[in-house]
């Protein structure tokens, strides 16, 4: 997501006299906050991808379709996968996560127990796994891994798993149990939202999904997770061995292979270092946004969580950068800040509920949580909306320009060079 959005605002920022150029791993789009959908057979994958490439393109956007095998920023470089070199004047990083499943032993839909929803194609395994499990239903646990920082998919898919096996008349079946590295529930690596807490836990206990909060996954095997659970010192308090016959649960992440090992550019575990200005301060002619920047954690937790990067908190940083770069370009200095403010609607089957946190880490203006139907129909229509919106290219379309400022939600600081 942050990818083809920073290509899009970038080049509406510098207009067709500068070369703007995308890598990327594959020619597709997907849209990723679908996949829960597209895992439990609510969408197909060709409903939630689109054509990068061609619509890169019709914006005047060159695109290679090889991915960054390393990238040296002494000599402003990317090395591509299939050989090539590129050169830079500045480099824009939106590499997403790497799904860390190795973590863990047994995690993972390649070698491994689970499913994932990280991505679409684990989705499409995830729902060929689930139509053998309808055949042969029994229990499942969903979750997330300590030191994972998305939380919200996890607690969509459970409740959509809900949702669906009631439809089926097959819940009666299913125990399930949700696990999750939290503190709490609800917890959602951002220290709370709102209500979020008494939403979640109310939500769960009436659709009897069990939880075990502070956990760590110890291993995972054939039909069969171990769990520690801990207490509010991080001492472990007790074992839990829990049976499944169909299981997702969300690892931790970190930097891509490319990054790894980088000084002055990564953090241990290979994320981009960056300031308030979305520079990274060793090597300021690269930006970063998405998943793939450090950001600290909220809070220490019993168990370790990371922090979320939300859609809109993304957008938000591409929107930063894209300025700063024209700034730069124009002699001026790079003021501009990002809002980070974390916007979320959580499908939940036959309903939902939405977290609005300004700005995403604490103290906060704005924090509330809300539920309803309307909340899954809105997300529906921020699906086509922004599946549109990458097939076009347009960078911040009247409808959500209005809709965000009556949420009182902007993507750059005031006072901050301008506000958008």
């Amino acid at each position: 997501m942050g990818g083809m959005s920073a290509a899009y605002e970038i080049r509406a920022a510098l207009g067709i006299a500068h070369r703007v150029t995308m890598v990327g791993d594959g020619d597709q789009f997907s849209f990723t906050p679908s996949n829960p959908w597209v895992a439990i057979g609510w969408r197909k994958p060709a409903d939630v991808l689109i054509d990068a490439a061609s619509a890169l393109r019709r914006r005047g956007i060159d695109f290679i379709d090889s991915p960054a095998s390393a990238v040296r920023p002494r000599e402003k470089q990317v090395l591509l996968k299939d050989g090539r070199q590129l050169a830079y004047d500045y480099l824009v990083i939106t590499t997403g996560p790497r799904l860390a499943f190795d973590e863990i032993p047994g995690l993972g839909p390649h070698g491994g127990y689970t499913q994932s929803v990280c991505t679409t194609a684990h989705a499409a395994k995830a729902w060929q796994a689930y139509q053998d499990f309808l055949d042969h239903p029994g229990p499942v646990v969903i979750g997330a891994a300590q030191g994972a920082s998305c939380f919200g998919p996890a607690y969509e898919f459970a409740m959509i798993l809900d949702t669906d096996l009631r439809r089926r008349k097959l819940r009666d079946r299913v125990p399930m149990t949700f696990v999750t590295s939290e503190p709490y529930v609800g917890h959602m690596g951002l220290g709370g939202v709102g209500d979020s807490k008494g939403l979640l836990e109310r939500q769960l206990r009436n659709r009897h999904i069990r939880w075990i909060t502070s956990a760590r996954i110890d291993r995972v095997e054939s039909g069969q997770m171990q769990v520690t659970e801990h207490d509010a010192r991080g001492q472990p308090v007790e074992q839990h061995v829990l049976p499944f016959a169909y299981s997702m649960v969300l690892p931790a992440f970190t930097g891509v292979e490319a990054l790894r090992g980088i000084e002055g550019l990564v953090n241990p575990r290979g994320f981009v270092l960056i300031d308030k200005h979305q520079r990274n301060p060793a090597f300021p002619d690269i930006f970063s946004a998405g998943v793939c920047v450090a950001i600290p954690p909220v809070e220490v937790t019993p168990v370790p969580t990371g922090a979320p990067k939300t859609g809109f908190m993304i957008e938000s940083m591409v929107t930063a950068i894209a300025a700063n770069i024209k700034a730069e370009i124009e002699g001026l200095p790079a003021t501009h800040e990002a809002t980070w403010n974390a916007v979320c609607l959580a499908d939940m089957g036959d309903g939902g509920a939405a977290f609005v946190a300004l700005p995403q880490i604490p103290p906060r203006n704005v924090t509330w949580a809300r539920e309803g139907k309307w909340v899954h129909l809105a997300k529906v229509a921020f699906e086509k909306y922004f599946l549109r919106k990458m097939r076009t290219g347009n960078t911040e379309p009247v409808y959500e320009k209005y809709v965000m400022k009556a949420l009182g939600i902007m993507r750059i600081k005031p006072g901050a060079g301008g506000s958008k």
